[in-house]
């Protein structure tokens, strides 16, 4: 029996004898082995305030507390004078020191912590403007820091000791400032606290320089990717997550272990030298961890190294065949092997021909036999025109006899490149080109109107003015004219000739599928039914967000903390904390918010901005210069773009904001979200484009997926984004349909049911009918027009009023001229 258990039996004996009114429950020691101790973190703090307010704060009802109170040397609020121990919370009790925290698995800190608060007084300046919107997301203020009083620090570290004596399961690691635990909040007790002295007197970790050393000569030669330092500073204790870019958490993470253990180099930017820190940390506490993750950086070091060094890139397709015969896996099927389909145009097509030896073979096209060299010679390029050869529409091309057996012959076929037949069609547009230009005598502001048809641009033509108002909704003295070669703001637009390009060019190349859940991508997009979203449910509008988050303005229904004009925190914003409306795949919703995300999905699986991608892999290799973001940036003037609001985004002085545009725009993206946001680059506004480039992106839809020798996806990848929804047929994913009527106020009347499009706010529609081998693009500034008020008090553009700037009537007439003149004998 232990002592304890002989006491208790003594005592319940002599309350017997003496019949004393004694409790009659008996309690049995039984001591179980699995336990531990509460505490498990030591908690630093500062209170960024003199004594006199501290206690206020700390001591008196309804504000914070902590389990010790250390004041500095000299506080003229303190009738002392001098640092001293003044315990405010029983160890045994909760103090609320930490609020929301995270350090080694563990949330809550308050719960399972001693805090200690440290009377020294930062000297800090905060943006007034962004302080609020910015309260819960990192710490807007500029800090100087004074050094600490070394007396008082003695008394910390006498009072540290003594609760580690008393608290075993304060590990090393686990002495923390409030930083380290709630980096997007706090900085305390920041970067001039000593923790390298505490460590010299028993208290806290620190990494052997030797070790770290090592660890830096090893980084300088490759940093660690951003994920893998992520994940290494969430080995050590810190609550970050690992999404692979270099976002505010990790950053505020960052500055936060810098000011911990690189007090001499707080940049908040990962580098080799911080990767070393953490490095050197895991190797001397965390050996195991360690291992792992130094497996892991040399994996990815070789990766590298490989794609830098060895590693061959994988030759792009170019045109719509390009293939080296014969097969290496032939069908068992005869005549399957060898033989092509490719689309052209009749009296167009050419074929290119080379070998890797001398070589025969017999090629036909159409079943007529083609007129070759009898030998071609090894790496010598042929080029024949297959213009007798080839009609509109599938042509086939077939390949047989080719000798000798062991000889390679690779073929390519370039896909169809629009050609200009607008002198053949002068007359046909009569209706259209009197509608506009009628409009236009009546006061709307212009527009430029491109019809392709069969691989030829059957009609190009500008109307109006693509700058007609000043910002008094006068008309101006001189307008500038409309010109077919005017750059337009796409406005939504976007979503599909950027946002939805990149997407399907992502999936032709492996590195999307539409079907994983969003997570899959961007691994913060948790909590609140994240987890069961689709990338498929943001391009078809299932997903259940509102159709749009006014970021941009303090003002929002959302509050204040969905305020930014930073496209960092912005990015933040819709990935943790954009709400859903319904629930998941209930109604198709169109929204804006959902191509942001996409637009986020693109940018992290490559690695680089929207802009930039789509730029430089889709536009670029199309030979367009005049499709991109944020053109006033690249080289262009305003004069050649398209003027829209001629207030900004005030609506005629009704709307007010901070940073509002109130100047007429011009080259600028009129989308408040695309401009204010997200700096320009978005997902679902902000690309502006010629009506010519645009028809080489929708001749390029028409291919098949490329255009020239530039490919960029299969068709079945196109169809698989042109498909109807299997409820909601009005969407593919992404693309708006015709659906046989439903969309008739953009596609009229005549669009077969195989149209896809899309419209733009500020005036633009494009339509894309494959049973017809048509497109039809209109370009308006039909929002650059004085503004009325209407129903409600909402104000409405006066181009907006007239049926050019309504769409479906100039499309109507579009078809009308095609058809006719088709059916025409």
């Amino acid at each position: 029996m232990t002592i304890q258990g002989f006491r208790s039996a003594f005592l319940w004996a002599i309350c017997t004898l003496l019949l004393l009114s004694c409790s009659s429950r008996q309690v049995i020691d039984m001591p179980s082995a699995n336990y531990g101790e509460r505490v498990k973190s030591l908690v630093i703090h500062y209170t960024a305030i003199d004594y006199a307010r501290s206690v206020d704060a700390l001591v008196n009802e309804g504000g914070l507390s902590a389990h010790y109170l250390v004041p500095e040397s000299n506080d003229p609020s303190d009738p002392d004078g001098k640092p001293r121990i003044i315990q405010l919370v029983d160890e045994s009790k909760r103090a609320w020191h930490a609020g929301k925290s995270y350090w080694q698995g563990r949330t809550g800190l308050n719960d399972h912590s001693i805090g200690i608060e440290i009377v020294n007084v930062p000297e800090c300046q905060r943006d007034t403007q962004m302080a609020a919107s910015q309260a819960e997301h990192g710490d807007s203020r500029l800090c100087f820091f004074p050094d600490y009083d070394p007396a008082q620090i003695a008394v910390v570290i006498e009072l540290a000791k003594d609760i580690i004596a008393r608290n075993p399961d304060i590990a090393p690691t686990s002495v923390v400032g409030h930083s380290d635990i709630a980096f997007t909040r706090k900085n305390d007790p920041g970067p001039r606290f000593p923790w390298f002295e505490l460590y010299q007197a028993g208290i806290g970790a620190w990494y052997d320089n030797d070790t770290m050393a090592g660890y830096w000569k090893t980084f300088s030669e490759q940093t660690p990717s951003i994920g893998l330092l992520q994940s290494a500073m969430r080995r050590y204790g810190y609550g970050i997550i690992e999404t692979g870019i270099a976002d505010s958490q990790t950053l505020n993470a960052i500055a936060a272990f810098q000011m911990h253990f690189l007090p001499w180099h707080v940049t908040g930017q990962p580098d080799s030298r911080t990767a070393a820190a953490v490095f050197a940390l895991l190797d001397k506490y965390f050996p195991a961890h360690k291992d792992k993750l130094l497996a892991r950086y040399h994996t990815e070091r070789d990766i590298l190294d490989a794609q830098a060094k060895n590693a061959v890139p994988a030759t792009p397709r170019r045109g719509q065949i390009d293939t080296w015969l014969p097969a290496e896996s032939p069908s068992k099927r005869q005549y399957v092997n060898d033989r092509f389909a490719f689309k052209s145009y009749a009296g167009r097509g050419k074929l290119l021909i080379e070998t890797d030896q001398p070589a025969q073979a017999t090629l036909s096209v159409n079943g007529q036999t083609l007129n070759l060299a009898d030998t071609f010679n090894a790496r010598e390029l042929y080029r024949y025109s297959l213009h007798r050869r080839t009609h509109n529409g599938i042509n086939t091309l077939a390949v047989t006899d080719i000798t000798p057996p062991d000889a390679k012959i690779h073929l390519q076929v370039p896909y169809p490149e629009l050609i200009d037949n607008t002198d053949a069609y002068k007359q046909a547009f009569s209706a259209v080109d009197a509608l506009i230009n009628r409009e236009v005598a009546e006061g709307f502001p212009g527009a430029v109107l491109l019809v392709v048809k069969d691989g030829e641009i059957i009609k190009r033509s500008a109307y109006g003015y693509q700058k007609r108002y000043d910002e008094n909704q006068q008309p101006l003295a001189s307008p500038q004219p409309m010109r077919t070669d005017t750059l337009f703001d796409l406005a939504s637009n976007t979503k599909m000739f950027a946002t939805t390009f990149a997407l399907m060019h992502l999936v032709e190349t492996g590195q999307l599928d539409v079907n994983q859940p969003i997570q899959y991508y961007l691994p913060e997009y948790r909590g609140d039914g994240r987890e069961a979203r689709r990338v498929s449910d943001l391009l078809s509008h299932q997903s259940g967000y509102a159709p749009s988050i006014a970021f941009y303005t303090p003002d929002n229904t959302l509050g204040e903390l969905f305020y930014s004009q930073n496209k960092q925190r912005t990015s933040e914003l819709l990935i943790t904390r954009a709400p859903f409306v319904t629930g998941n795949g209930l109604q198709a919703a169109y929204s804006d918010t959902n191509f942001m995300l996409l637009g986020l999905i693109v940018e992290r699986i490559t690695g680089m901005p929207l802009d930039r991608y789509t730029e430089n892999y889709l536009y670029q290799p199309l030979g367009l210069s005049n499709t991109l973001f944020n053109p006033l940036y690249k080289g262009h003037h305003k004069d050649e773009f398209a003027a829209t609001e001629l207030n900004g985004n005030t609506r005629g002085g009704r709307i007010e904001f901070p940073n509002i545009r109130q100047y007429t725009l011009q080259g600028e993206v009129h989308d408040e979200k695309a401009f204010y946001a997200m700096q320009g680059v978005a997902g679902h506004a902000g690309l502006f484009a010629t009506a010519d480039d645009l028809a080489v992106l929708a001749q390029t839809l028409l291919n098949g997926g490329g255009y020239g020798e530039t490919h960029l996806f299969d068709s079945n990848v196109i169809n698989a984004f042109i498909k109807p929804d299997n409820r909601f047929w009005q969407y593919g994913l992404g693309w708006r349909r015709a659906a046989n009527g439903i969309n008739r106020w953009h596609f009229g009347p005549y669009a077969s049911d195989q149209a896809y499009g899309h419209t733009g706010w500020t005036g633009t529609a494009t339509v894309i009918d494959p049973a017809l081998d048509l497109a039809v693009i209109l370009l308006t500034n039909s929002r650059h027009s004085p503004i009325v008020e209407e129903q409600q008090d909402r104000p409405i553009f006066t181009g907006k009023q007239f049926e050019t700037g309504k769409y479906g009537s100039i499309v109507s007439l579009v078809y009308e001229a095609v058809l006719n003149r088709t059916a025409a004998p």
